[in-house]
Parts: structure tokens; sequence; C-alpha cells
């Protein structure tokens, strides 16, 4: 079984760490040059900022929502980074950098019965040692674990974790999620997809293994 820690709103929760009156209120943190968005708090994207949209368009919203504005932080953002993967390299078997924000977990020889539990004491445990919220998804795929990363942050009654191993689960899922959020599947290749009538991630999955390759 895999793991996908994913830490939301990473750039965001950074800044919030050491300033918690950012809590509660829309931030975004902008590109080395100011010229992007590039991060996102829940609360701006429900004000309809887009991740890569141009400062320069946001000039009345930011006035009129009373929205914090941040230049990109690497040095911080960094070391918060190397924080949370100190602390999730204490708590399973290995564990794999994917990005500043991402690690895979290597759950081989975990107790399956004991997976749920361990994903819900991880996000805990993170947050509690950094402050910063995170999504556990565990499936038996790394790719799996990266789609139910993505209903954690989705579904906050799950809290934190989402377990997703039995098939029929793993069905009813796929068959809704979208070719195009599938990881390792881009813009292109989703379009193309979609003109040969393969529009979710469980019509991906009856391709004939060939024709896949083939593609």
């Amino acid at each position: 079984m895999y793991g996908l820690a994913d830490c939301n709103n990473f750039f965001v929760s950074c800044e919030r760490v050491f300033n918690p009156g950012l809590n509660g209120r829309p931030v975004v943190i902008l590109s080395n040059n100011d010229g992007c968005v590039i991060s996102r708090s829940n609360e701006a994207k429900q004000l309809g900022i887009k991740m890569g949209q141009p400062f320069y368009q946001l000039g009345e919203m930011i006035r009129r929502h009373n929205v914090a504005v941040f230049s990109s932080n690497f040095v911080l953002y960094g070391d918060m980074s190397k924080r949370v993967q100190q602390t999730l390299r204490s708590m399973v078997p290995s564990t794999e950098v994917y990005s500043i924000d991402e690690s895979f977990l290597n759950l081989r020889g975990v107790d399956e019965s004991q997976l749920d539990a361990l994903g819900h004491h991880i996000s805990y445990v993170v947050q509690r040692n950094t402050g910063i919220p995170i999504s556990v998804g565990i499936s038996p795929t790394k790719t799996l674990a990266k789609i139910a990363s993505k209903l954690c942050k989705q579904y906050p009654k799950l809290r934190g974790s989402c377990l997703m191993r039995r098939p029929e689960d793993i069905e009813k899922v796929l068959r809704k999620f979208p070719i195009e959020d599938v990881w390792g599947i881009g813009r292109r290749f989703s379009a193309m997809l979609k003109t040969q009538g393969i529009q979710t991630a469980y019509q991906f999955t009856q391709l004939p293994v060939e024709r896949v390759q083939r593609l």
C-alpha cells in the first residue's frame, strides 16, 4: 500500500504558521517576480481567484475582499517542507519526496486494519508538529493514493485522511473522477482521450493495456 501526503495550500499555510491573523482570510502568494498567483487559500479560491492568474487582473478584487498578498518566500517554504518531511519519516517505513509539498509514503508491512488510523494519526501529528495541514491518501497504487488525497481536500469530513482500499470503493470513485485530473495525464492527452469518449478515470482503466501502451 502507498500513501500520499499533500500539504494543503502549502505556501499560504507556511505564511499562516507565523501570522495566525491570516486564518479565515483570503490569501494569495505570488511568483518570484510577483507576476502571477502560485498559491491560494480556500477563501481566495472561493472568490474565484485562479492558479496562475496574472496579479494585475486582481486589483479590484483584492481591495474589495481585503485579500492578503505575499511575494513568495522559498527559503521559508523549503525550511517548512523539511520539517514536514522529518515528521513523516518518523512515522512510516520510508518516504519518497515528490515535490516541495508532496511525499509518497511506503506503507509496506503495515497491518491493513491499522491503515485508516495511521493516516489520521499522520495528518494530526504533522499539523501539531509543524502547523501545516495535510491530506493523506492511502491506496494500493501511487496514482490511486493521489486521488484519495484529492478527496481529502474536497471533503473535510474525512478529517485529513482517506483510505481507498476496497475494489468497489475504488470503482465508485473512478467512475466519477475526471480523466484530466488523473496524475500523469496532461491537458493534451486528456483532450485526445475525450475525443474517443474517455471522460472518466474508470473508462480509462477499461481500455486494453496494449492500446494504452501504444498511446
